[in-house]
């Protein structure tokens, strides 16, 4: 998984200055990030406080993990499965 340059708290911070009246050109240059992070974490983080963020995140982290648990029981069933249709 790749690994996240901003923490949350450092996002939330970007997005209570573009609320506060920053422009975004100006906040991307100042964060050294282009426009498109800023308007995905806006689309993404919009309204949150830092807490609820780092709540997101771990129901994303559990969510991926549960995703994978699902994969490899149902690649299991499959495989076998695929061992009792053979005939002996």
């Amino acid at each position: 998984m790749k690994r996240a340059r901003f923490t949350e708290e450092q996002i939330i911070a970007v997005l209570k200055e573009h609320e506060a009246g920053a422009k975004t050109a100006d906040l991307a240059r100042k964060h050294g990030v282009s426009e498109a992070p800023l308007y995905d974490w806006k689309a993404k983080f919009n309204g949150m406080d830092v807490s609820e963020a780092k709540r997101l995140r771990q129901l994303e982290d559990e969510n991926a993990r549960l995703k994978k648990l699902l994969a490899e029981a149902m690649l299991d069933t499959a495989a076998l499965r695929e061992l009792l249709s053979k005939k002996w």
